[in-house]
């Protein structure tokens, strides 16, 4: 075992510790519209002149500028408004600075592994722990001038860090860069003025408990009525009391109504959010909260009734039952999803897969075992560069994704999930249970192996298989032994026992003991009718003259 990374133990994923649903505001009328649009245009232009104080600020902030920000946001809006503004951009700001470091850690793996190249000679062979040097000495001069480049980019992020220095772009950095490719984005300038302006209006608020219907800035009744605190120089356009605009739309949230109208009852806190879809022309509601942290299942206790192992793949889901002794029950199964298209059409794809596994588990009363992946250091250009195939479909797999929605669908239906370390479950799995698992009516992949070394390593067994016995064993008889006895089972490598009375009704009740003793049985051409055993003479035609 030298030379393996030291493999972590398996633990009970925690469920998910918020809700959020969304409605559709239908029937908004032209004036409805027309005032979302002023509200959402004025905080966001707030936003990001606030956004800029934060990130000017960098490291030095404390709580005075917090409030002297809030202070300039109140006059040019209100007290409300001016607080859900400061808290999203200090979210925003706190996002930007892991995603900083989550660059400069990509950065700093690439750098190693091209020093590491690099620092070989040409055309080595690489092995399995570690890459080989390169193939040609025109690719080493390419690369030795990406390294150069990588190091000055992995010096000015480190420098931007201590300094706390972040970039931020109200909207979105992959909508401003479509800018310049109207054409291959398949947008029009006109479609993307339009969509880069919805993106940056801020019409959000968090809720607080305590306060009528559980939010004051955007509220919502139990019988759906939507209404907005309208900032100061909006005051004008109020059609409800105490300058308030309410919408024509009513909202009822299909999915977990029953839950948001017992919060919105008790006036418990509820964060809303309004945005525009301007693909589709329409406006949605977006309502969350947070949710008391579910009391995980203790791991033995999950462990009860066997589970299921499942592999996560680019494409599909593998996944095979074990008990608890870790021997795979049953046929494999395969749930697929499509992962081409656009990103709601992948979302539903995901969900699709998972809802097919967890009703499947649910019915059997069954854990689920997966993989703690991550790819966020395993899919950089300068580790799988001469593959492209391989990091193209590392790349594509929805792993953080498929992980949180699994997560959060298997807590509403009541089904433990057990993370489990990835280290060489796909090349173990291949090796001691694709072949055994292989006949002539199933053809095992690779995966379903995988998936079956996943279950038991959630379960605290180890992957390798029982060893065989040695050919012409007396009880095997050069047979292959694959059943998996409990390691605390005592006799299990014994003869079987000796079961009184008869297996038949055909079988006198003293069969069983003569049987032990063949010798005591009076048979025709049995040794016991004969005595001292004699060679008889040969034919006479046979016999030598």
């Amino acid at each position: 075992m030298g030379g393996l990374r030291e493999v972590a133990a398996p633990f009970v994923a925690l469920g998910p510790s918020g809700v959020a649903v969304r409605d559709r505001l239908k029937y908004l009328s032209v004036e409805d519209e027309k005032v979302l649009r002023l509200i959402g245009d004025l905080l966001g232009t707030l936003a990001s002149l606030d956004l800029k104080a934060r990130c000017a600020a960098g490291l030095d902030h404390d709580t005075g500028q917090w409030a002297e920000r809030k202070r300039t946001l109140t006059q040019e809006s209100s007290s409300r408004w001016a607080g859900a503004i400061t808290k999203a951009t200090h979210d925003q700001w706190a996002l930007a600075r892991r995603g900083q470091l989550a660059h400069i850690q990509s950065l700093e793996a690439g750098v190693r592994t091209l020093a590491h190249r690099l620092s070989l000679p040409i055309g080595e062979k690489g092995g399995k722990r570690a890459p080989g040097g390169y193939r040609s000495r025109q690719e080493w001069h390419a690369k030795a001038r990406r390294l150069h480049m990588l190091e000055d980019r992995l010096q000015a992020a480190r420098a931007d860090r201590e300094a706390g220095v972040v970039r931020v772009v109200r909207g979105g950095k992959r909508l401003l860069n479509a800018r310049h490719y109207l054409q291959a984005a398949g947008l029009t300038e006109e479609q993307w003025r339009t969509r880069w302006q919805a993106d940056r209006r801020f019409l959000q608020a968090d809720g607080e408990s305590g306060k009528r219907f559980g939010n004051e800035t955007i509220r919502v009744t139990p019988d759906g009525e939507v209404s907005l605190k309208l900032p100061a120089p909006l005051t004008h356009l109020a059609n409800a009391p105490h300058g308030r605009y309410v919408l024509a739309a009513r909202v009822a949230f299909a999915h977990r109504g029953e839950q948001w109208r017992d919060r919105v009852t008790a006036n418990r806190a509820i964060a809303y959010r309004i945005h525009e879809d301007t693909s589709r022309g329409r406006w949605y509601l977006t309502a969350s909260w947070t949710i008391p942290p579910v009391k995980t299942v203790p791991l033995a206790a999950a462990r009860t009734n066997g589970l299921v192992g499942v592999d996560t793949n680019a494409n599909h889901l593998a996944a095979w039952r074990l008990d608890t002794h870790g021997n795979p029950v049953g046929e494999p199964l395969r749930f697929g999803f499509d992962l081409s298209g656009p990103t709601p059409h992948r979302d539903a794809q995901v969900r699709h897969a998972l809802i097919r596994l967890l009703h499947w588990a649910k019915r059997h009363a069954l854990a689920i075992a997966i993989e703690d992946l991550d790819f966020t250091a395993e899919k950089t250009r300068e580790k799988h560069g001469g593959c492209k195939k391989f990091r193209n479909l590392i790349s594509g797999m929805p792993v953080a994704r498929l992980r949180a929605r699994l997560v959060g669908m298997a807590g509403e239906l009541g089904i433990t999930v057990i993370a489990v370390d990835p280290a060489y479950t796909s090349k173990w799995g291949a090796q001691h249970w694709q072949k055994p698992l292989t006949s002539k009516t199933r053809k095992t992949t690779r995966h379903h192996a995988a998936a079956v070394a996943i279950g038991r390593r959630a379960l605290g067994h180890p992957i390798r298989r029982r060893k065989a016995p040695p050919p012409h064993d007396q009880s095997d008889r050069a047979g292959h032994r694959t059943v998996q006895a409990e390691p605390g089972a005592s006799g299990c490598e014994g003869t079987r026992p000796s079961v009184p009375g008869p297996r038949t009704g055909s079988v006198s009740p003293d069969a069983r003991a003569k049987a032990g003793d063949q010798c005591a049985q009076h048979r025709s051409g049995h040794a016991t009718e004969h005595g001292p055993w004699q060679q008889d003479s040969l034919p006479l035609s046979l016999q030598e003259r």
